[in-house]
């Protein structure tokens, strides 16, 4: 059996990999406002915590990215009859990078909204016993050198309800 912190982080990957959704919203916002923003293709969703000075190193990985990881699992048992029942962090991290610091900084909002609007449209029971009621936290650091010259991160975090025997 998948272990549970892999499973529900596959699970929220796949909301914006089926039928294209974060090229599809990217492309959606950004065709709404008259700018162009580079989509985010499903090939550059990825199941992994490393950090972006290390996934760097790995040729397959490109920009602009998501990374989809569990950051945090706690079992309260919340069910008495339920041997897991808690919560569960799934983090997805947005990566970005630009030869100019202001088209980082302009294409993380159109990226942080592409992934919340899909978040949004997802609230609900995801199966096998995992939940997501829909809330979600965005945390964006601040821009700085790398990548092809910027590069920028923000973290989207959203708790998933689990309960399973």
């Amino acid at each position: 059996m998948t272990p549970i912190t892999l499973e529900a982080a596959k699970k929220i990957a796949t909301l914006f990999t089926n039928n294209s959704a974060i090229e599809v919203e990217v492309n959606s916002i950004a065709t709404g406002s008259s700018y162009i923003v580079p989509v985010i293709p499903v090939s550059q969703v990825y199941l992994s915590s490393t950090p972006v000075n290390m996934a760097d190193m790995q040729q397959q990985l490109g920009y602009p990215r998501l990374s989809v990881f569990c950051s945090r699992f706690v079992n309260q048992h919340r069910e008495k009859f339920r041997s897991l029942s808690g919560t569960l962090a799934i983090t997805v991290e947005i990566a970005v990078t630009a030869d100019l610091v202001d088209l980082v900084e302009n294409w993380m909002h159109y990226y942080v909204e592409a992934v919340s609007n899909i978040l949004r449209k997802s609230a609900g029971d995801l199966g096998d016993g995992v939940f997501f009621p829909g809330t979600y936290q965005v945390d964006v650091q601040l821009a700085q050198a790398g990548g092809s010259g910027f590069l920028q991160l923000a973290q989207v975090t959203c708790e998933l309800g689990v309960s399973r025997n």
